[in-house]
């Protein structure tokens, strides 16, 4: 065994802290986009996006699992020589489907940009986006292949490079090319992310030379009582069945969500376009709504996946052990938390929604739009631990229809709404709100089915009197003429209201310091 293997617990814990880590960072460019390029420009990139990711999500969806999975199982039988074969087949079947999706996508690059994406602006842009295809599609076999052998470390390291080199190059590359126009700078944004994927590779190409060197050391080349390199050709023909016996299931259900994203950003454009708007001005809005709103909308879900994270392997115990008290207290706690965590975000994303737009994105045309989704957002922080219960309850089939039915039902409401003038924009704001309450709704009756879990009123009563207080507390300070600097009043404001909500969880007891034990990270202060 390896002695860079982890436990599954570290493991777990690496990836974790590398995806708050990256989700954070991730925030950044989102701030900072908006303010080079405008929310026309974040509109050109947010419709390049969504085809990016179904394209990715039909090259690798399932591979990096199954990698994981064959290297996992071969790593524990000692046998090198069979991880090398399949190591090799799943990097030639990345590479054949990444190229011919690349050249598939180069051929028809001005059909899409005109025709599927509405905008022909986007052609710089989309062509830009194709070289990160072959990028991905290795560097999903290379993070499958560290998975299997429980060596987390090369993943996160990896993760975490690409998102800082994408992010400096992003904003240096669209600042750089914005004088040759929103075409141009779009196009440098999609560069960036390119440049990202590259040196996240280049991390994972290293480390795999490393390891190379270090199995030919003296030490680690003399084989063990447990090795055995002899590969039958009949386990060599299975790998490429075995390897897509596990990915295409796989690929399969996430390319719904994918498929979802993209046939919303078309949907999205070409309803609005329908609706009497000029392209331009059909790109800027879904550009607001999907490159500056719902980031702003989800920054809490960080929070809650982590709630979720935790929630899995506990509701898993309680349920091999037909402990259905404690997994409905275990729901019940999970869920309380996610919506105190995420109450101060919705109330303060509610009240002070131009302050907030203008402040991160210099521009508060799109704070309406906030304003209507804040209140409904609590569904979104209560969708993770209820779909986390449905995972440990080893219902994925069950979450996979929630989320499509939402899905259908979002993308028909856009089609039906937005396409009418005197919805608009508006009308994909309205289908956003109602795919978020659908979809956890539809969650939660399944949960309850299968647990019996029934909601307990009164802890959701007092926090909703926390909300009243804490977003009266903040608008008055937000009105105070004491300061004239907005954004020292915005701060203040958000200050006070955090100080005054916590306290109120305090008096009206909705937190202890066994909740508190259960945050990650800080909750060791509190054992």
């Amino acid at each position: 065994m390896s002695k860079r293997k982890q436990t599954f617990i570290q493991g777990a814990m690496i990836l974790l802290a590398a995806g708050l880590v990256n989700r954070l960072l991730g925030f950044v460019p989102r701030i900072a986009l908006p303010r080079i390029i405008g929310a026309e420009g974040v509109g050109l990139i947010q419709l390049v996006y969504p085809f990016m990711i179904v394209i990715l999500t039909i090259i690798t969806g399932g591979l990096p699992l199954a990698v994981a999975k064959l290297v996992a199982e071969a790593d524990s039988r000692g046998k090198s020589k069979l991880i090398g074969r399949i190591l090799r087949t799943a990097m030639g079947l990345a590479l054949a489907t990444s190229l011919a999706a690349a050249t598939a996508c180069l051929a028809l690059s001005d059909w899409i940009s005109t025709t599927i994406m509405t905008d022909p602006r986007v052609g710089t842009a989309f062509i830009t986006m194709i070289p990160a295809l072959p990028l991905v599609a290795a560097s999903s076999v290379w993070r499958g292949y560290f998975q299997g052998k429980q060596n987390m470390i090369p993943t996160a390291i990896s993760q975490t490079t690409e998102t800082i080199v994408r992010i400096v190059l992003t904003l240096l590359l669209t600042s750089l090319l914005l004088p040759w126009g929103l075409q141009a700078a779009a196009a440098g944004a999609m560069a960036g992310l390119v440049m990202g994927e590259l040196a996240g590779l280049l991390v994972l190409w290293r480390q795999l030379r490393i390891e190379v060197r270090s199995k030919r050391s003296p030490a680690e080349s003399a084989p063990t009582e447990t090795e055995n390199n002899d590969v039958d050709s009949a386990e060599e023909r299975s790998i490429t069945r075995r390897m897509l016996g596990i990915a295409l299931p796989v690929t399969g259900s996430r390319l719904i969500g994918s498929l979802s994203y993209l046939l919303e950003s078309i949907l999205t454009t070409k309803s609005l376009i329908a609706a009497g708007i000029a392209v331009s001005m059909a790109t800027s809005l879904y550009g607001s709504l999907q490159g500056m709103v719902i980031p702003l909308l989800t920054l809490p879900g960080a929070l809650t996946y982590s709630l979720a994270v935790s929630l899995v392997p506990a509701l898993s115990d309680a349920a091999a052990q037909g402990d259905w008290a404690g997994i409905q207290k275990r729901l019940h706690q999970s869920l309380r938390l996610a919506v105190v965590t995420a109450a101060p975000f919705i109330v303060l994303m509610g009240l002070l929604a131009g302050p907030i737009c203008s402040l991160l994105y210099g521009d508060d045309s799109m704070a309406g739009m906030l304003r209507w989704l804040a209140p409904v957002a609590v569904f979104i922080y209560m969708q993770s631990p209820l779909q986390a219960a449905l995972q440990a309850l080893n219902r994925p089939g069950t979450a996979l229809v929630n989320t499509f039915v939402g899905a259908v039902v979002k993308l028909t409401l856009i089609v039906q709404l937005a396409s009418r003038p005197e919805f608009g924009i508006q009308g994909a704001i309205i289908a956003a709100g109602v795919n978020m309450v659908l979809v956890t709704l539809l969650h939660w009756f399944s949960v309850a089915r299968l647990t019996g879990f029934r909601l307990m009123p009164i802890d959701f009563l007092k926090v909703a009197l926390a909300m009243i207080i804490t977003g009266a507390c903040a608008l008055a300070i937000w009105n105070w003429d004491g300061m004239a600097n907005d954004a020292a009043r915005l701060a203040a404001a958000s200050l006070a209201a955090v100080v005054v909500y916590v306290l109120l969880l305090i008096w009206l007891k909705l937190i202890d310091r066994l909740d508190a034990a259960r945050v990650p990270i800080v909750g060791r202060f509190f054992r």
